[in-house]
C-alpha cells in the first residue's frame, strides 16, 4: 500500500502545483501548513527539508530503492512525482522534451515575472511607507503581458502548453496564469489562453488541488504584520 507523501503546503500558486499535480496522479498526501505569513517557512524542522526556507516541499516515505527522501523546489518536486508515477511527463523522449522545456519556461520566466508583478503592483504600494515605483510596475507588467503572448501563441498551435496531452507543465502554469487579473493582463487579445485557462481550471484535479485549504488565502495589502516577514531581506 502507498503510504502518504507529506505536503508542506500554504495556498500559493507555487503550492498549487503540488497539490494538483497529488491530486490528478491520484497519490494520497498529508497536508502540513506552512504559514509564510507568520514565519513557519524559517522553523528549522521545515528548513530541514527546505533549505531555501520556500514552500511548497515533499517528504516521500516511500522514495528511490525505498527510501524515504525530502524535496523544495516546485519543478523539481513535479519532475519526481511524474517519474514516480510515469503520469503527465510526455510518452515519448521528444514528448517529455517539450514538457521539461515549457516546465522551465515557468519556472524561469512566467513565475518570477508574474511574481514581481503582483508584488510591485498590488504589495509595495500598501507597504509602510508605501513603495509606488512606476518602473517597477511597468517592467514586470510588461514582460508578464509578453511572456503571456508567447504562451498564447504556443497554445494556439497545441490543445496543452507542451502538446496534444496534459502534463506537469500544464500544472505548473495554470495557477499562475489563472490569477492574470492581478496581474493587470487582459485575456481579450488572448483567445487560446483564454481556452486553456477554462480547460485547464474544470479538471477535477485541479478544483480539487486549488480548493485545498483556499479559506487562509486573503488579501494580505493590509495585513502590515505580514510584511515583514514576508518581504525580509536575510
Amino acid at each position: 500500500m502507498t503510504r502518504p507523501i507529506d505536503l508542506y503546503f500554504w495556498p500559493t500558486p507555487n503550492g498549487w502545483k503540488i497539490s494538483i499535480a497529488l491530486e490528478e496522479m491520484g497519490l494520497p498526501y498529508t497536508t502540513h501548513l506552512i504559514n509564510i505569513t507568520e514565519g513557519a517557512q524559517f522553523d528549522p524542522a521545515f528548513l530541514a527539508i527546505s533549505p531555501n526556507n520556500k514552500m511548497p516541499a515533499i517528504t516521500d516515505p516511500d522514495g528511490p530503492d525505498g527510501a524515504p527522501i525530502s524535496l523544495f523546489e516546485s519543478g523539481a518536486i513535479l519532475q519526481y512525482l511524474a517519474r514516480k508515477t510515469g503520469q503527465f511527463c510526455g510518452q515519448t523522449e521528444a514528448e517529455r522534451i517539450a514538457v521539461d522545456q515549457w516546465l522551465m519556461w515557468q519556472m524561469g520566466g512566467l513565475g518570477p515575472m508574474a511574481g514581481q508583478a503582483h508584488h510591485f503592483l498590488k504589495y509595495a504600494p500598501a507597504m509602510d511607507p508605501p513603495q509606488d515605483l512606476p518602473y517597477a510596475k511597468d517592467r514586470y507588467r510588461s514582460e508578464t503581458a509578453r511572456l503571456y503572448r508567447v504562451l498564447n501563441t504556443q497554445l494556439g498551435q497545441n490543445e496543452f502548453v507542451a502538446g496534444g496531452f496534459y502534463s506537469i507543465a500544464d500544472m505548473a502554469i495554470w495557477p499562475w496564469a489563472s490569477l492574470w487579473e492581478g496581474q493587470q493582463q487582459t485575456l481579450e487579445d488572448k483567445p487560446h489562453l483564454a481556452r486553456w485557462l477554462d480547460t485547464v481550471g474544470a479538471r477535477r484535479g485541479v478544483k480539487t488541488g486549488r480548493a485545498l485549504h483556499a479559506d487562509l488565502r486573503g488579501d494580505l495589502r493590509d495585513d502590515k504584520a505580514s510584511h515583514s516577514v514576508l518581504f525580509r531581506r536575510d
